[in-house]
């Protein structure tokens, strides 16, 4: 197991930090199991942590602190079956290359591919899609170290109750070391992004999400303006989005010049009306298209905080219309655009579409902005219709109201207890949703 003395941690955002009283970076199966053996007989916890995208305190780890990034193999591609078992901490953005090279693909993903392939399964990540659902619903087999330092397979045959909990399991039922994909043949797609006033898009969001197989749009907050995104299968060959002007949109406006202007609404909270209407006006149309993870992905170097909950899919038109009664009555002044996408039902126990066809609403803030009261009022209201939030993301939920909303989630306590009696893998966060 190769060393690394550094023990402290914080999360991408900078909202999170840990220090931990070892650290390791395990590059086998073997070497994790041997660290949480170790872990239990000095009375410590074990937590393996991935890039820092969550900004719950999903990833603390304040007993033994287990590094990734050692832990990065593709063990195995099959082109035949599609199916491609890689280790816990591939970045996303290396797995999707390597799918990419044998032909391959995941069927749908979310906005970021930053994260480890484990961190962005364990917090249920997802992107939008009309048949096509998350990630946690494109996995075939989870290699796990147990408690008891076991390590074991589970799959949809193979210990199916211990595959559906800990799918997106949040390292509470065992530290994940490898992932067997389920991807499809590698396909191109077609964005075609439109700035659309409010009132439209709320009147044609069904006509959109019916008619297209990954629909999403970001509302500018004080302002009529919303830009919306339909990518769709498309055959070849690939019509990309120029250098030059992936840099303007992508790089210099998305980036560059955002983070200009959230400096700017940070010191000056007044002027945010003023600067997102320009923004509003300032989004141009364009189409283009590309590999899929290209399409499906974005950068994103404006740091931020981000609040998301899952919400029944036909209650996403009247939250939206309460949600923006909301900025009437309340003196929030906020930059960021707010995000809406749609996906299937799933069946993993914790994935927050799980059982019914989800709308989800994410809000965010600079980082350096406060987000209590904005959260807060949000949090409110999509609580008040069954929201689940997403794991990852900042909240405040505890175990006596995630157990009304998730029907399994009884079950997921129960299975935890038979597997991590001693709360091995716990750390406060888990202690707050789970309940212990």
């Amino acid at each position: 197991m190769s060393p690394d003395n550094t023990r402290t941690w914080q999360n991408w955002a900078g909202n999170q930090q840990a220090t931990a009283q070892r650290v390791a970076a395990p590059r086998t199966a073997g070497e994790v199991a041997e660290a949480v053996r170790s872990a239990a007989d000095d009375g410590l916890t074990v937590r393996m942590i991935g890039t820092g995208h969550s900004f719950t305190g999903a990833a603390v780890a304040d007993g033994v602190l287990l590094r990734p990034t050692a832990l990065t193999a593709v063990r195995s591609v099959d082109t035949a079956t599609g199916l491609v078992t890689v280790e816990a901490g591939l970045p996303l953005h290396a797995l999707n290359r390597v799918l990419d090279e044998h032909g391959l693909a995941l069927a749908n993903m979310g906005d970021i591919q930053e994260q480890t392939v484990a961190g962005a399964l364990q917090t249920a990540t997802h992107g939008t899609g009309r048949d096509a659902a998350g990630l946690v619903s494109q996995v075939a087999a989870l290699e796990l170290v147990l408690a008891d330092g076991s390590t074991v397979t589970c799959s949809r045959e193979q210990r199916p109750d211990l595959f559906d909990a800990a799918r997106a399991g949040l390292g509470a039922l065992g530290i994940v070391t490898a992932i067997t994909w389920r991807t499809v043949p590698s396909f191109l797609l077609r964005a075609q992004e439109e700035p659309m006033k409010w009132d439209e898009v709320l009147a044609r969001v069904d006509e959109f999400d019916a008619a297209n197989e990954h629909f999403e749009f970001y509302w500018f907050p004080h302002t009529e303006g919303c830009l919306t995104k339909r990518n769709n299968r498309v055959e070849g060959p690939a019509a990309p989005v120029s250098k030059f002007r992936y840099w303007l949109d992508d790089q210099f406006l998305s980036n560059t010049v955002f983070g200009a202007v959230n400096r700017l609404t940070h010191a000056a909270p007044a002027v945010t009306p003023f600067v997102n209407g320009i923004s509003a006006k300032a989004l141009g149309a364009r189409t283009y298209s590309d590999t899929s993870y290209k399409v499906f992905t974005s950068p994103r170097t404006v740091r931020f905080k981000e609040q998301e909950y899952a919400i029944p899919r036909e209650e996403l038109v009247p939250a939206l219309r309460e949600l923006r009664s909301l900025f009437a009555r309340r003196d929030w002044r906020i930059s960021f655009p707010i995000e809406v996408r749609l996906l299937p039902q799933e069946d993993a126990w914790l994935s927050m579409a799980h059982g019914r066809q989800s709308a989800f609403i994410a809000v965010h803030v600079y980082h350096r902005d406060p987000h209590e009261d904005y959260f807060g009022g949000v949090e409110d209201l999509l609580t008040s219709l069954g929201g689940r939030p997403h794991w990852g993301k900042l909240h405040t939920r505890d175990a006596s109201y995630l157990e009304k909303v998730y029907p399994r989630f009884g079950d997921f306590r129960a299975l935890r207890d038979e597997l991590d009696p001693d709360r091995r893998f716990a750390n406060p966060y888990t202690r707050q949703v789970f309940g212990d």
